[in-house]
C-alpha cells in the first residue's frame, strides 16, 4: 500500500518531508514474482558525535479535532498489532461485561504498570476482592518494568513473578469479570472466551474498522490488529464519549490516575498529568496512541520496534498537533552517551 495524502498538510511540516517517502513503484524479483513492500519513511535519526549512525523508520497519523486525517506518513492504513495501546479497549470490555471498577482500579485495568510497590499492592487487593490469588494470573513471570524497582527486587533476593509482569492489573480485571459472570477462569485468555469476543467488539466499534488478524500478546492475551488510523480514531472516541459510558469511564480513570497506567518515571504518566484532558498509552514494539481533550489524536509505530525513538517522535507529533507544554520537550529528549558524557541524541526528522 502507498502512503495516504494529508487532507490538510500542516504548514509546520518542511516541504521536503511532508510528501510521502514511500516509493511509488514496487520492485518485483523475477525468480519469485514477489513485490517488495514500500519502505517506510525515516521518522527519527540516531546522531552520535555529529555522525548519523542509525535511522528509525515508521508510520504515523495525525487527526484533527474533527477526526479528519491532517498528516499521514508511511502507511497508517495498514494493520499493525497495537500491543498495549489496545488496553483502554480491553478495560472498556471489562466494564461492559459488568465489572464495576473505578478510580485507581480501573486505571490499573488499562495499565502497563512499572511494578512499583503501589501497583503491586493494588493488584493484590483487586484479586482478593474477587476471591482470587496471584496463582490465578496467567501472565508470564517477569521483573518490574521500572529499573529502580527491578534492582531493588533483585537486591532483596526476589525472582520473576507473575504479579510483577506489567499486565497483571489487566489480567486481574479479566479474571474478576470472568468470576463474576461464571465464565472460565482457566480459559480467560482464549480468543473465543466471552470476554475476548467482547474486547474484539469494542475495538472494532471504536476503531471503526474490522479486526483483520488476531495474535498473542506478550502477556498471553489475544492481540487484535487494527490500523494506526483506526487506533487514533479509537482514542479519539474514548475522550469524546458520553460521560458514564464504558469508554469515557476508562478515559476519565486513566487521566485522573496516570501513575497507575504507567509509573513514576514514564512519559504516559507525565503527559496525562501535565496536559489536562490527554489520554496516552504506549505499546511494545514502539507503538504510541494519544488523544487530546478536543479530539485531536495521533498514533504511530516505529517499524523496527526501537523504543528509544518513541519519545522524540511523540514529542514532534504533539508539536504538530499544537501542544505547547514543558513536558513535550522532556518527553522528546533522548541523549546518547559516550564515556558518561552526552555526545549525541535520537531526534525526530519529520
Amino acid at each position: 500500500m502507498t502512503s495516504s495524502t494529508p487532507a490538510v498538510p500542516p504548514p509546520a511540516i518542511p516541504p521536503a518531508v511532508s510528501a510521502t517517502a514511500t516509493p511509488t513503484s514496487a520492485v518485483t524479483f523475477a525468480a519469485t514474482a514477489t513485490a517488495v513492500p514500500p519502505v517506510p519513511p525515516v521518522l527519527a535519526e540516531v546522531v552520535r558525535s555529529g555522525f548519523t549512525e542509525g535511522r528509525h523508520r515508521g508510520s504515523l497519523v495525525l487527526l484533527g479535532a474533527d477526526g479528519r486525517v491532517e498528516l499521514a506518513l508511511g502507511d497508517p492504513g495498514a494493520p499493525v498489532f497495537p500491543r498495549s495501546s489496545n488496553k483502554p479497549m480491553q478495560a472498556a470490555a471489562v466494564l461492559r461485561a459488568g465489572l464495576d471498577l473505578s478510580g485507581e482500579r480501573l486505571a490499573l485495568a488499562a495499565a502497563s504498570h512499572s511494578g512499583e510497590t503501589f501497583h503491586l499492592d493494588l493488584v493484590r487487593v483487586m484479586l482478593a476482592e474477587h476471591g482470587l490469588t496471584e496463582d490465578d494470573l496467567r501472565t508470564p513471570p517477569d521483573l518490574p518494568l521500572d529499573r529502580i524497582a527491578a534492582e531493588a527486587h533483585l537486591a532483596a533476593g526476589g525472582v520473576r513473578e507473575r504479579i510483577l509482569m506489567n499486565c497483571s492489573g489487566k489480567h486481574a480485571a479479566m479474571l474478576a469479570v470472568s468470576a463474576l459472570n461464571g465464565w472460565s477462569k482457566d480459559g480467560y485468555l482464549e480468543p473465543d472466551h466471552p470476554l475476548q469476543r467482547l474486547v474484539r467488539t469494542v475495538i472494532e466499534e471504536t476503531a471503526e474498522e474490522p479486526v483483520p488478524a488476531v495474535g498473542t500478546d506478550g502477556c498471553g492475551a489475544p492481540l487484535m490488529a487494527i490500523s494506526l488510523t483506526g487506533l487514533a480514531r479509537a482514542f479519539r472516541h474514548f475522550v469524546l464519549a458520553v460521560p458514564g459510558t464504558a469508554e469515557r469511564r476508562v478515559a476519565d480513570a486513566m487521566r485522573a490516575h496516570p501513575e497507575y497506567v504507567a509509573g513514576t518515571h514514564r512519559s504516559d504518566t507525565w503527559l496525562m498529568r501535565e496536559v489536562p484532558g490527554t489520554l496516552s498509552k504506549m505499546g511494545a514494539e514502539a507503538v504510541q496512541a494519544v488523544a487530546l481533550a478536543d479530539g485531536r489524536a495521533l498514533a504511530f509505530k516505529i517499524d523496527d520496534g526501537g523504543i528509544r525513538a518513541l519519545g522524540p517522535v511523540l514529542a514532534r507529533a504533539l508539536e504538530l498537533l499544537g501542544v505547547e507544554a514543558e513536558v513535550v520537550g522532556r518527553i522528546g529528549r533522548a541523549p546518547l552517551l559516550g564515556g558518561g558524557a552526552e555526545v549525541g541524541e535520537v531526534r525526530a526528522v519529520f
